[in-house]
């Protein structure tokens, strides 16, 4: 089974990208976030045409997230993270995908920092945490992909100073990502690749693309009951080169 996540950065500007990306790489299971879309012009017809089925929770302007799976309908569980009640963001969904529970994450960015902002991201967090700790605890087989807005270490940031103040990167985001790995799940990007940056963001500003400037911001954690059947992944750079991209590329793995 390939499992992938993609930040789409506008689901409905960039379905070309998103189209051509599927017919190349043919993930099994694929998250998406930012779709940027409201729910009723999510565009799910040219995605059934693609050979996939979908689940979604679409957001004007901004947010989105999705569950995407080929020739297969994902089983939705849940369309929003539980915890707070006064939360309406589009940042989580979760569904059941041949046997597998699919969660697809879109973070909160927490800029700028310290603020309000900062403070909903950590709230996010602990309110992820909370709920992640079930599947833990019940042995479920269980996948957390998306895009969880954390450079978790240096190797995970090109050598620069000019971030130093983002809350992707500050001491406290990092340790709230580190502290949800520690409930046992596997980071599968970097226990495949422990000594390589593996970038999955790359600013459009200040030429950061073609110098190679990236975060790896995009993570794919499995739970302990899937960890031992994966078996690769990488990162889809070359997408990100493409005409009309986003400022993300896909990450997948493959388990047994």
């Amino acid at each position: 089974m390939k499992i992938a996540t993609f930040n789409i950065n506008n689901v409905n500007r960039r379905l070309p990208n998103l189209l051509q990306w599927l017919h190349a790489a043919k993930p099994d299971v694929v998250t998406l976030q930012e779709l940027k879309s409201p729910d009723d012009d999510f565009p799910i017809s040219a995605i059934n045409k693609a050979g996939y089925g979908g689940v979604w929770r679409g957001q004007k302007t901004w947010n989105g997230v999705a569950i995407l799976a080929r020739n297969a309908d994902p089983v939705l569980i849940r369309t929003e993270l539980p915890g707070d009640r006064d939360d309406h963001e589009a940042r989580y969904i979760e569904a059941a995908v041949n046997g597998i529970i699919v969660s697809s994450i879109y973070l909160p960015n927490g800029n700028p920092q310290p603020g309000p902002k900062f403070d909903y991201k950590l709230d996010w967090f602990r309110r992820l945490k909370s709920h992640t700790a079930k599947f833990i605890k019940r042995d479920l087989p269980v996948v957390l992909a998306g895009d969880f807005n954390v450079a978790p270490t240096a190797l995970d940031i090109y050598p620069t100073k000019s971030w130093d103040k983002d809350a992707l990167i500050q001491p406290k985001s990092r340790a709230a990502f580190k502290s949800l790995v520690a409930q046992g799940w596997c980071d599968a990007i970097r226990m495949l690749h422990p000594s390589k940056p593996m970038f999955t963001f790359w600013d459009y500003k200040r030429n950061r693309w073609p110098r190679d400037a990236g975060l790896r911001l995009d993570h794919i954690l499995l739970s302990p009951a899937l960890s031992p059947r994966l078996v690769k992944g990488g990162v889809d750079r070359n997408v990100r080169s493409d005409e009309g991209a986003s400022d993300h590329a896909p990450v997948w793995i493959v388990l047994t």
